[in-house]
């Protein structure tokens, strides 16, 4: 089935996580994430209900009593395929920092902090980094406080770390053997010299870099309808969003 004509940039990316997220038997999603929140309950609404989606914020789509703690425990016990990491700053090794810039304690700008972010960055296997900013602000050549590395030297346990890394521009995977990341493709309405522009690290991508492909107008009709109801329990204004309104992008 061929691609809406109308499909807006949050739209695309709803589509392209929830795509990367087939497989998965049980999705958590941290709080202050409406993007991939919608996106697991659309990769849920897919499954026929097979997937377990946890939804930290919610009341109807959290099965956790102390999300946290339980997030952990379950973590720890490889009981949870998928999980998603931003950052302040993301470097091209994918260390993440959510601690703030410049030199550590004296810097002048501050964020929220790491919480698990570094424990679930080790545990979790498939890590999916979300940042829709694409700007060299975010995409730095090395981050200023590493709250969470992207990879970890030989002997140490880790079955976890960054596996895919979806921006407001492109696709991106990640080498683990070789600590960098790959283009896989742009989004729809941006360019491989946009990407490289907005860019402070360098990356490895196929000559003809390929169109992320935009979703089939089941899945539009999907993320404008049933997923706008459900994830307005937890965002409201974030679902107003999901109406079919907005810029053009495929």
């Amino acid at each position: 089935m061929s691609a809406p004509e109308a499909v807006t940039p949050t739209e695309q990316l709803v589509a392209v996580i929830a795509g990367l997220l087939e497989g998965c038997r049980h999705i958590v999603v941290g709080a202050s994430s409406p993007i991939p929140g919608s996106a697991a309950l659309l990769a849920r609404a897919r499954s026929g209900g097979r997937l377990r989606v946890n939804v930290l914020g919610s009341q109807r789509y959290n099965s956790f009593t102390n999300g946290g703690v339980e997030t952990f425990d379950m973590a720890a016990q490889g009981r949870v395929d998928a999980f998603f990491l931003g950052g302040g700053q993301i470097d091209g090794e994918a260390n993440i920092n959510l601690v703030g810039t410049g030199h550590y304690p004296d810097g002048g700008v501050r964020w929220p902090g790491c919480f698990g972010s570094s424990y679930l960055y080790f545990l979790v296997p498939r890590v999916i980094l979300f940042r829709e900013e694409h700007s060299r602000r975010v995409f730095v050549p090395r981050v200023d406080f590493i709250s969470a590395p992207g990879w970890s030297p030989p002997g140490v346990y880790r079955p976890g770390g960054p596996w895919k890394m979806v921006t407001g521009l492109g696709l991106f995977s990640y080498d683990r053997d070789r600590h960098r990341f790959r283009l896989d493709s742009v989004h729809p309405g941006h360019s491989v010299e946009e990407i490289l522009d907005n860019t402070g690290f360098d990356f490895d991508r196929p000559e003809q870099v390929p169109q992320t492909p935009g979703p089939d107008a089941a899945t539009l009709a999907l993320i404008r309808g049933r997923i706008r109801g459900e994830i307005g329990e937890t965002y409201p204004r974030f679902a107003a969003t999901l109406a079919g309104r907005g810029t053009v992008a495929a």
